[in-house]
This record gives C-alpha cells, structure tokens and sequence, in this order.
C-alpha cells in the first residue's frame, strides 16, 4: 500500500478540493434561551450543519468558557445566532437580550456574530422531532438542538444565494 506523506494538504491528492476550501472555518449556530442554549456546528465546506450538545445555562462566565471551548475545539470563524421576532417581523424584548448576547460574543471573542430570524424554527423543530420514535421527554431536551441546526442551516443556505 502506497503511503503519501502527511505534510501535504488534501488538495493535493483531491483535486475537487482547492486550497480555499480545505482551509475553511466553521460557523456555529446558536438558539439562545434564558435556561439553555442549542448548539450546531458547520461542516468545514458551510454545506450543511451538524448539532451538539445543548448547553444548559448558569452565568454568563460559563456561558462564555463553554462557548469558548467549543470555538477553540472546532477552529469557529463565525457565529450565527437567532434572532426571535414577533409574527409581524418586529423586535420585542427577547430579541432586545438577543442583541445584548449577542454584543457580548463579538467583544468577547472578536469574531463575527450575525443574527438570523429564528421565528418558527422552534415549532419546526418540534414538528420534525414529533416524527421521530423519541419519548416526549427526550424531543423535549432535542428542540433547542434542531432548533440551533435549522437557524445554521438557513443563514449557509441563504450565504450561497
């Protein structure tokens, strides 16, 4: 078996990847809740959006340190999080908290952070679980997660556009 050495990248041996994608950072998405937060991660290519543990809230300091292991581990270069609206496209006050955490990621970390209209993702997020064969009690501890995939996966789609 031919052996190639490590010290190459990828695109070396893969010519359907460039040296631009193989080098790709990944987004991570986040729902905001007062009690939990859900988590997603992108792939490195943007394409589609993964989810991880939920993170269930106690201060803003382990807020901050869980969400900084987490940017570190993956090697995040954006941050995507929810925005919630009102039906009417409005802000009200949760989306006021949302600004401020929000404010609170891009000082923190220096990274980008752009929000992204979460309205409904939360009610999709428990219709999809609702097919799934999960107790009410396990879909319960997943929504925040879908909800976090569905907020990534939406702002990635509309990046391509």
């Amino acid at each position: 078996m031919r052996r190639f050495p490590a010290s190459k990248p990828e695109a070396a041996y893969n010519p359907a990847v460039t040296p631009e994608q193989s080098a790709k950072h990944r987004v991570l998405g986040l729902d905001v809740g007062a009690r939990r937060i859900g988590v997603a991660i992108s792939d490195e290519l943007g394409i589609t959006a993964q989810g991880l543990d939920t993170l269930h809230r106690k201060n803003k300091k382990y807020d901050l340190s869980c969400l900084h292991r987490l940017i570190r581990q993956y090697n995040v270069h954006e941050i995507v999080v929810g925005l919630p609206l009102r039906m009417s496209g409005d802000e009200g006050a949760q989306a006021e908290k949302i600004h401020a955490f929000a404010d609170d990621l891009r000082k923190h970390f220096k990274l980008p952070v752009h929000l992204w209209d979460e309205r409904l993702t939360s009610a999709e997020a428990n219709r999809l679980l609702r097919q799934t064969e999960l107790s009410i009690e396990k879909r319960g501890q997943a929504v925040d997660r879908m909800a976090a995939i569905l907020i990534l996966q939406g702002w990635m789609e509309a990046q391509q556009k």
